[in-house]
């Protein structure tokens, strides 16, 4: 029992002692030994003294509050801060997102909450900021009834997921028409006011100096610059706008034509939606502005190197569904025929194109909307280069990589070289075989 229960006990004793000294309840050391009967708790109720009775009724009392008392301050002692309250996995209102924007996400760690974010919206809270904070001015400007985090957030769970503007409407409880419109704003801002950010050509010394190096350490070849590949996105529903039906790709459905030429880190540096997926990647290569840059001289690598006499400039690298030429360096042979410095070189060379493959891989896989896509024909290309912009941002902040989405293997045929092509195709001959001589007596000599 606690000291102070103690004490008024005591205090009840002396106080019943002096209302009844008849009924003493416990021997003073004063008391004669020769007490004519010992005191029973039947004695003390019959006692004509209303003492006793008001003396076992306070201390009950009292013993009762003692030991709630005590117990209460235990359990509190021993319990564990409360956990933060659940988050709101089945309502998408604006309340449970502000709640959970707001409230709940810094109640958890930053790896949980980041974690809690990726599964909801395909990226960690901090780079939903980052985006949100870019994109607001935009959003504010076009008068949404929304909120500008609560709309992008809602675009990003539908590419994320893959949703439909149906089931996306379902579930925030919205119209389909006004989903649409908001994925299509939030879209058309990623790739035209986050694109020239986010998308960059490594022009700038430190940025192509830092792109050439990680090529070099991955394949042992000297400035490259860049990985180039093609993928088709497919189109959930079927298009009939062409009665040839140009978007029909050689994997049996219909999809648009993506290109993409990323840098050792992953990170695209180029994407270009202009061609239907029936189309082959060199032309869609010929149709773009890249090529049309590259060709012009309007892109000038200062990097330059000097490789058994020819001066080589930065490069990029594909496989042979594209044209040889002196700025991009393809494969000697698509079977391994070759001497053994083609082969060395070849093998070297895909080693590099390696990393642009896994770039689309981890951009489906984050984006599962490119697994299949659900918007109009019309605005597939603004969503596939969202996609790719979203992309570009989890790469520069490190995001975990998830497993990647695997495309069917590639069997094009090698590309033709066309007669405006011949005099970059003739130096890059030239200039692939420098390559190849000097990569074998590197690697040879070691």
């Amino acid at each position: 029992m606690e000291e102070a229960f103690m004490a008024m006990l005591s205090h009840l004793l002396h106080l019943q002692n002096s209302l009844d000294p008849t009924s003493t309840i416990f021997s003073s050391s004063s008391a004669s030994t020769s007490s004519p009967s010992p005191t029973t708790p039947s004695s003390l109720l019959s006692s004509s003294s209303a003492a006793p009775l008001l003396f076992f009724t306070l201390a009950s009392l009292l013993s009762f509050l003692s030991v709630a008392r005590s117990s209460t301050s235990s359990s509190s002692s021993s319990r564990s801060p409360s956990p933060p309250p659940p988050l709101p996995d089945g309502d998408y209102s604006v309340a449970s997102f502000r709640a959970l924007a707001n409230d709940h996400i810094w109640a958890l760690d930053a790896p949980l909450r980041d974690a809690r974010w990726r599964s909801l919206y395909g990226l960690s809270y901090p780079v939903f900021t980052t985006v949100v904070e870019k994109l607001q001015p935009f959003i504010a400007a076009s008068n949404l009834s929304l909120p500008a985090d609560y709309a992008v957030a809602m675009v990003l769970s539908r590419l994320a997921h893959g949703c439909s503007a149906k089931t996306l409407a379902s579930r925030y409880s919205l119209d389909p028409y006004l989903i649409s419109k908001i994925t299509n704003m939030v879209t058309r801002l990623l790739a035209t006011k986050l694109y020239p950010e986010f998308i960059k050509i490594p022009v700038g010394k430190r940025r192509l100096i830092e792109t050439t190096q990680g090529f070099e350490e991955l394949t042992s070849l000297p400035n490259i610059c860049g990985a180039i590949d093609s993928t088709p996105v497919k189109l959930r529903r079927r298009t009939k706008l062409n009665p040839r039906n140009v978007y029909n790709s050689k994997y049996g459905y219909d999809a648009v034509l993506l290109q993409v030429v990323a840098d050792h880190k992953k990170i695209f540096w180029d994407v270009c939606v202009k061609a239907p997926g029936g189309e082959e990647d060199s032309s869609h290569f010929r149709d773009s502005l890249l090529y049309k840059r590259l060709t012009s001289g309007d892109i000038v690598w200062e990097k330059v190197i000097n490789v058994r006499g020819h001066h080589v400039r930065p490069y990029i690298v594909g496989d042979w569904c594209y044209p040889l030429l002196s700025f991009l360096m393809t494969p000697f042979s698509p079977n391994g025929s070759g001497s053994p410095p083609e082969n060395l070189f070849d093998g070297m060379l895909m080693k590099g194109r390696s990393v642009v493959v896994e770039a689309i891989g981890l951009l489906k896989a984050r984006w599962k909307i490119l697994q299949s896509l659900n918007v109009g024909v019309n605005h597939a290309p603004q969503t596939i280069v969202a996609c790719c912009v979203l992309h570009n941002l989890c790469q520069i902040a490190r995001e975990p990589e998830p497993e990647l989405w695997k495309d069917p293997d590639e069997a094009g045929s090698p590309a033709r070289v066309l007669e405006s092509e011949r005099q970059f195709y003739y130096y890059g001959q030239s200039l692939r075989q420098a390559l190849a001589d000097d990569l074998h007596q590197r690697l040879s000599s070691r």
